[in-house]
C-alpha cells in the first residue's frame, strides 16, 4: 500500500484526501515508479476548479517524475534506479495522432502523480536529462514538452529569427530558453519591473510592460524596425491574441497554446490574419519522441529550468493557492 492524494467531488481547494491506495506489480510492458517530485500546471489549475470535469477520487497532477523501482517482462529500456519523467499524451508516441485518441492524460481524465508510487506501461515515460533534480524533471512534461514543440517541432526556430514570448509561466520561459539556444531574437512581455528584470537575465534581448503599453503589438513592431516577430508564443487567449497579430511578422508562425489571459469571448481579427498570410498553429503539448528530442536539446544546450517554489505533498492546496495568485516565475513543483 502507498499514499495519494485524491480530489474529492465538489472540486475545489478544500476537497483534497490523502489515502492509501495499492499499487500492483508491473506487468508486461510496464514499470514501476516511485514518484519523487510533481509539477503544477494551469491546466491542473482548470481541474481543481472544476472547468474541466473529472471522476470523484481523481489522482491530480499531470506531471511527474521519479526512480524506476521495478520493470516487468520484455521492458529494456529502462531498470531498476533509471530516473523518469511521465508524458503529457501517453498514447501518442510520434507523428500523427486523432484527437478522439487523446483519452488518458495523467490528472484528467486518468490518475496523475500526486502519489507515492504508480505502475504504468514504460511508454507512458521518458528518461530525465542527466544531473537534473526530479522537481526539475517534473516541470518538463506539460511546458517544456509545449515550448519544445512550438518553438523547434511547428516552428522550426533559426538563427537570426525574433520570437515573442508572453509573461513568465513555465511554457514561456522554456520557450524563451529554446529560441536563444535556437539562436533567435528574444521579446518578451510582462507586467511585472521585477519579472522584467528576470526575463533579461534569463536571455530576452529586449522586454516589454503590457500594462503600461496597452498595444504592445506596436511596441513589438518598434524594436523590429516595423516588420515584426517571426514567431509569436500565444499563451494568453483572446484577451492578448489581437496585439499578438498586431506584432507578427507577414507570413510569421503564431503557437496558439493557452488561455492564461481569460477566456472570454473574443472575435478573431480574421483580416490582419488574411492580410499578414498568419500561420496559425495549435499546440497541445506534443508527443513522446518531442519529449525524448527536447531531453537531448537540453543536455546538449546545458538548459536548467526555472523552479519558482517547491512545496510538500500535503500542502497541495497551498502549492495551488500560489498558482493561482499569479505571483510564480516558473514552475511551482510538489516533492513527494
Amino acid at each position: 500500500m502507498t499514499r495519494a492524494m485524491r480530489l474529492r467531488q465538489p472540486a475545489s481547494l478544500d476537497n483534497f484526501r490523502t489515502e492509501t491506495v495499492e499499487v500492483p506489480p508491473p506487468g508486461a510492458g510496464e514499470i514501476k515508479v516511485r514518484v519523487r517530485a510533481a509539477a503544477l500546471n494551469f491546466r491542473d489549475g482548470l481541474v481543481i476548479g472544476g472547468f474541466f470535469p473529472v471522476a470523484d477520487g481523481l489522482i491530480p497532477l499531470s506531471d511527474g517524475a521519479g526512480e524506476v523501482i521495478a520493470v516487468g517482462a520484455g521492458v529494456s529500456e529502462f531498470a531498476p534506479g533509471d530516473h523518469v519523467v511521465s508524458t503529457f499524451h501517453p498514447n501518442w508516441l510520434d507523428g500523427h495522432i486523432d484527437k478522439s485518441a487523446m483519452t488518458n492524460s495523467p490528472g484528467g481524465p486518468a490518475d496523475g502523480f500526486a502519489c507515492e508510487e504508480t505502475t504504468r506501461p514504460a511508454t507512458h515515460f521518458t528518461r530525465a536529462p542527466a544531473g537534473f533534480s526530479f522537481a526539475e524533471s517534473a516541470s518538463l512534461t506539460c511546458a517544456g514538452v509545449t515550448a519544445w514543440r512550438a518553438v523547434v517541432t511547428d516552428g522550426r526556430v533559426k538563427p537570426g529569427a525574433t520570437v515573442l514570448v508572453q509573461g513568465t509561466g513555465g511554457v514561456s520561459l522554456f520557450a524563451l530558453q529554446f529560441a536563444k539556444a535556437a539562436g533567435a531574437t528574444v521579446i518578451a512581455t510582462s507586467s511585472s519591473a521585477e519579472k522584467l528584470e528576470r526575463l533579461k537575465v534569463l536571455g530576452a534581448d529586449h522586454v516589454i510592460d503590457y500594462r503600461a503599453n496597452e498595444k504592445w503589438g506596436e511596441a513589438v513592431l518598434a524594436l523590429t524596425g516595423g516588420l515584426g516577430v517571426d514567431h509569436v508564443i500565444e499563451v494568453g487567449g483572446p484577451n492578448t491574441i489581437a496585439q499578438s497579430f498586431v506584432a507578427a511578422r507577414t507570413g510569421a508562425h503564431i503557437a496558439i497554446i493557452g488561455a492564461v489571459g481569460g477566456f472570454q469571448i473574443d472575435t478573431m481579427p480574421f483580416a490582419v490574419v488574411q492580410a499578414k498570410r498568419l500561420n496559425l498553429q495549435a499546440v497541445t503539448v506534443g508527443s513522446r519522441r518531442d519529449q525524448i528530442d527536447m531531453v537531448r536539446g537540453i543536455e546538449a544546450a546545458g538548459i536548467r529550468p526555472v523552479i519558482d517554489s517547491i512545496f510538500p505533498l500535503a500542502d497541495l492546496a497551498g502549492a495551488f493557492g500560489h498558482l493561482q495568485s499569479g505571483t510564480h516565475f516558473g514552475k511551482i513543483c510538489v516533492e513527494i
